[in-house]
């Protein structure tokens, strides 16, 4: 059974960095490209950002584009979103995930959470 577990989310002040992990469990994601979506309370998930199989395209939202840093472990079977100067508006649930049907895609096209998702990593940002 895939499972999508992150980690790494904490309370911080504005301006702080955090680094959050995603480790996958029977889904090699040396084959699939991932993605990080956020859910703040009350609102749909947001596209934060992606990386195709090869790791060789990355993709972020322009909130994110210049502070965030996807990347992954093949050999850790993890993915990672490397976070910097932290705005209270990145507050959320953060969560990744990926799906059957991306196997092997650059990683563009994550328009909407796919099927394999995680319980998420509270993210919470104080100004």
């Amino acid at each position: 059974q895939v499972q999508l577990a992150e980690s790494g989310g904490g309370l911080v002040q504005a301006g702080a960095s955090l680094r959050l992990s995603c480790v996958a469990t029977d889904l090699p994601v040396q084959v699939y490209p991932m993605a990080w979506f956020r859910q703040a309370p009350g609102k749909q998930p947001e596209f934060v950002a992606s990386i195709g199989w090869k790791g060789e395209h990355e993709f972020y939202s322009n909130d994110v584009k210049g502070r965030f840093s996807i990347s992954k472990d093949d050999a850790e079977n993890t993915v990672y979103l490397e976070m910097r100067d932290l705005r209270p508006d990145d507050t959320a649930v953060y969560h990744c995930t990926t799906g059957p049907d991306q196997q092997f895609g650059h990683g563009g096209d994550f328009y909407e959470p796919a099927e394999y998702w995680g319980q998420g990593t509270q993210v919470s940002v104080s100004s």
